[in-house]
């Protein structure tokens, strides 16, 4: 049946819903206007019924002989009243001519017990409503009985239930161009949004939806998915932007390697000759073994493979141990190194990841920091957090690109020779793994860089262990 479909477009099912409700109320409006209608009908025919009693019994006129009669007007106006009139034992004494034109065979059967109520029975071509009680007209004691037909009545209630019956169609009607104009009115914001979006592709996410009214529901949603947009341009550039430069960083080593053997075999070379391209080539060796392990802990840290074993670490003792790790490369420069303390501080982490952390720190402190430089580590401790700091009295981060010192493989217009542009990442990966924060600190006269590992105290953590979730 394939009438009894739903249309499958929010314009049509909004049009529909819309005739639907109207029609509904219509059909509700009708249905309360009717039964008041005839309620308001019913009870003036009652209040007719009750009028017509009482005129027969004060408008009885008695003649010589001692017959009674009644001044009917025309009998043939709908106003004329219906009468008969009986004794007390049930025998019709009287009648009006519209009783005679319009006789009811129950009429009778009425008269014994008469009380005053009004009835209806049935007839043609409508049911009759009687009143029927006791009287005393001209002194003798007569059973008066009054009626009306609800002919009248009916057609009233029949001819306003055809004209709500024959307004229908015409309300379905300007209903369903008046819901269809309304749905495409409020929906033509959508229908834009989705030519546009339709435009938009990876490489056209620039783009933006357009925002007719940015307070309805529409132009909000249409702000959602522009910054959702715009976050998406975000990541692609610096998809791209890091895939460049591991192509770089990974061809760089590589070219070196092939350099250094196709040199080597240009011509016969002695043996120590052969060992120092062979190490040559090792240290390059090293270098991309390096790099693509620094990758692949970055991709770890991206999908939460690693889970973290916490215990209690004191700050002083992992900073004094990762002093003397890199001690050898600070004395190759002539850099002197020093661990500072201030109270007690201990927090609850990973060892092993802060570790990483502030060793990263530290080897960038030496490559920046010229011959002859100072590299402090402060630990201190607060109520709430326990704080590292790397300090070093290099040339500074230069402000334009302090805003990207923590991406990936970024590395700045005074980057030193031999980084990979991932220390730096790595180190706030592992930091905030921990719970913790890691920034930098400006120096404004220039004395250096200061990189502040921040971390919750020891008696603020719960839990024993927990996975790395991606940063």
């Amino acid at each position: 049946m394939s009438w009894l479909r739903v249309p499958r477009t929010l314009r049509a099912r909004l049009t529909v819903w819309h005739v639907s409700v109207v029609v509904l109320v219509l059909a509700l409006y009708a249905a309360v206007v009717l039964l008041l209608v005839t309620r308001n009908l019913s009870r003036s025919l009652d209040a007719r019924l009750r009028s017509d009693f009482r005129w027969a019994a004060e408008m009885a006129q008695q003649g010589p002989d001692g017959s009674l009669s009644w001044f009917e007007g025309d009998p043939w106006s709908a106003d004329s009243p219906w009468l008969r009139v009986w004794t007390p034992a049930g025998q019709a004494i009287y009648q009006t001519e519209v009783a005679r034109r319009l006789p009811v065979p129950q009429s009778s059967t009425l008269v014994t017990g008469a009380d005053g109520q009004i009835v209806s029975v049935s007839a043609r071509p409508a049911p009759f409503r009687m009143l029927a009680g006791p009287a005393t007209v001209g002194g003798r004691p007569v059973v008066l009985q009054v009626g009306r037909s609800e002919a009248i009545m009916r057609l009233e209630v029949r001819e306003l239930a055809l004209v709500f019956l024959l307004g229908l169609p015409l309300t379905v009607v300007v209903a369903g161009v008046g819901g269809y104009l309304l749905a495409r009115g409020a929906l033509a914001p959508l229908h834009r949004m989705a030519e546009r979006a339709q435009d938009i592709t990876a490489h056209r996410l620039s783009e933006r939806l357009p925002i007719d009214n940015p307070h309805d529901e529409l132009g909000r949603l249409a702000s959602v998915f522009n910054d959702t947009l715009a976050r998406l341009e975000s990541s692609f550039k610096q998809m791209r932007r890091f895939t460049g430069n591991v192509s770089h960083e990974l061809r760089t080593p590589l070219t070196a390697i092939r350099s250094v053997g196709e040199v080597s075999l240009r011509a016969p070379r002695d043996a120590s000759s052969y060992r120092r391209v062979i190490e040559s080539m090792l240290e390059e060796t090293d270098r991309l073994t390096s790099l693509v392990d620094r990758l692949l802990m970055v991709s770890r840290a991206d999908h939460g493979d690693r889970t973290l074993a916490l215990e209690p670490i004191d700050l002083r003792a992992l900073a004094d141990e990762v002093a003397a790790h890199l001690d050898v490369l600070a004395e190759e420069k002539q850099q002197s190194m020093s661990v500072e303390q201030t109270g007690q501080p201990r927090c609850r982490g990973d060892r092993i990841t802060l570790r990483h952390a502030v060793i990263n720190l530290v080897d960038n402190a030496i490559r920046y920091t010229p011959v002859g430089g100072q590299i402090r580590l402060r630990v201190s401790a607060s109520s709430d957090n326990a704080v590292l700091e790397v300090h070093d009295t290099g040339p500074g981060i230069p402000e334009g690109d302090q805003a990207r010192l923590f991406d990936r493989l970024y590395r700045g217009r005074d980057s030193a020779p031999g980084g990979s542009g991932l220390g730096l990442s790595i180190a706030r990966w592992a930091v905030e793994a921990n719970q913790g924060q890691l920034s930098y600190d400006h120096q404004v006269n220039g004395s250096g860089s200061t990189f502040r590992i921040t971390l919750p105290a020891a008696a603020t953590s719960a839990s024993d262990d927990y996975t790395v979730a991606g940063s």
